[in-house]
């Protein structure tokens, strides 16, 4: 059965010792699956992370001719072990002029985006979309900076829908902004070592440390090209949820030494969200930029209860993303009741007592999971269209119901009815 469209989660009154798993990094697990298709010979993934947005880009693959066999992980069911049989940066289909190779991307920024690249070395025609909110956000940056490379490409405002028309590696050199996106600088250097593109960053902040490009570096310098194994670690985005879940059911305390709340927590230095437990108490002021990344957003949501103001400041990326994050969280943490200011890319949240409200989630995951954890502790909230969160986290709901220490024990209905939802329907199908 599916989750309803909207649902009420019970606050937890007491609140127990957790250690939950946590499925694996979307980042990773989709940079990986490009670096895989890259590589001469076979590659296993282990831990990858099956979700709408891993879906997609296996789908794609396997659309592009590659062979890519999927497999269950036994220690968390949101993962899968992924076989995918590289072919050096060949790329076996390709579409024509009058007829391109459809790629659907849904709204996964990642496939989108490295996607583009990719498809370059190709050698035929290729036409990328997604759903109407993927048309919306921003691409025109990488479509400029591939065609610096010699590309041909169609795109009538910059963003998807694009025809790309693949003409193999060329060597070559072409510069690229981050100021909107880093997965333009991303997608990049994913395919550059294959095509011989040289890559330079503009934008702002560091370029050398923007957290997401760094990621790509490492993972691209760390991963097997002739083929092997690779591990994907835990989502550390995901993981932000219940590290915030245990602080707000503790009030602010820590829990017992030597037993954090989710289990295996990623220590590479990968994830700029592997930083979220140090920000438990939160600073007075969390950058976007420099701080936090996606987890920002978990952080925000918990700042009525820091017992001082809050600034979040940098949080202009958070506007083209699945949703105008910043409108929206500011939207529906004052109809808790909650005093958000807003004045340019800055939230400044101030301590209130909050009540609940029906949460408008945007089709936005991340809204979804943040007002779900937040529901923890104020009673009366109910989140409409929970099942948004199979785009990362497909039992989501199912480890906030399940019992500690794998879950925290939560109570989920459905809202008109009342119902108490069982395992099987708090799954995001």
């Amino acid at each position: 059965m599916a989750l309803p469209a909207l649902i009420e989660i019970e606050p937890v009154l007491r609140p127990l010792p957790i250690q939950v798993t946590i499925p694996g990094s979307k980042s990773i697990t989709n940079r990986a699956l490009i670096l895989a298709a890259l590589a001469q010979g076979p590659t296993t993934l282990r831990g990858a992370l099956w979700s709408e947005d891993t879906q997609v880009m296996v789908e794609c693959l396997r659309h592009l001719g590659f062979e890519v066999r999927v497999n269950p992980d036994e220690s968390e069911p949101a993962n899968r072990t992924i076989e995918v049989v590289g072919l050096g940066g060949r790329i076996p289909r390709a579409g024509t002029p009058t007829q391109p190779l459809d790629l659907h991307v849904g709204n996964a920024g990642t496939a989108a985006r490295f996607l583009a690249a990719f498809v370059c070395l190709g050698h035929g025609t290729y036409r990328l979309s997604g759903i109407p909110r993927m048309h919306e956000r921003p691409q025109s940056a990488l479509l400029g900076a591939l065609r610096q490379l010699g590309y041909s490409i169609e795109s009538a405002n910059g963003r998807l829908p694009a025809v790309i028309h693949g003409s193999g590696p060329r060597p070559g050199r072409c510069s690229v902004s981050i100021a909107e996106s880093s997965q333009f600088a991303s997608a990049l250097l994913l395919s550059a070592p294959t095509a011989h593109w040289q890559v330079d960053l503009e934008g702002e902040g560091d370029l050398d440390d923007a957290p997401y490009v760094a990621m790509t570096s490492r993972l691209a310098g760390a991963f097997p090209s002739q083929g092997g194994t690779f591990p994907i670690e835990p989502d550390a985005s995901s993981g932000s949820y219940f590290w915030a879940a245990d602080w707000l059911l503790r009030g602010g305390r820590p829990g017992p030494a030597g037993f954090p709340p989710v289990s295996g927590w990623p220590t590479s230095g990968w994830q700029i969200d592997a930083r979220f437990p140090a920000c438990l108490p939160l600073p007075a002021v969390v950058s976007r930029e420099s701080d936090l990344g996606d987890s920002i957003m978990t952080a925000i949501v918990l700042a009525p209860f820091a017992g001082y103001p809050v600034r979040f400041t940098d949080l202009g990326r958070l506007r083209v993303q699945e949703c105008e994050r910043v409108r929206a969280l500011r939207t529906e943490l004052t109809k808790c009741g909650a005093r958000v200011e807003e004045e340019g890319d800055t939230l400044t949240v101030y301590p209130t007592p909050l009540h609940g409200a029906e949460i408008e989630t945007y089709n936005d995951h991340r809204m979804a999971m943040c007002f779900a954890t937040l529901s923890l502790q104020v009673p009366g909230m109910k989140i409409r269209n929970p099942s948004c969160v199979k785009k990362t986290f497909p039992n989501f709901f199912q480890k906030l119901a399940a019992a500690a220490p794998q879950g925290i024990g939560a109570s989920i209905r459905e809202a008109h009815g009342a119902r108490l939802l069982g395992p099987d329907e708090l799954h995001a199908d």
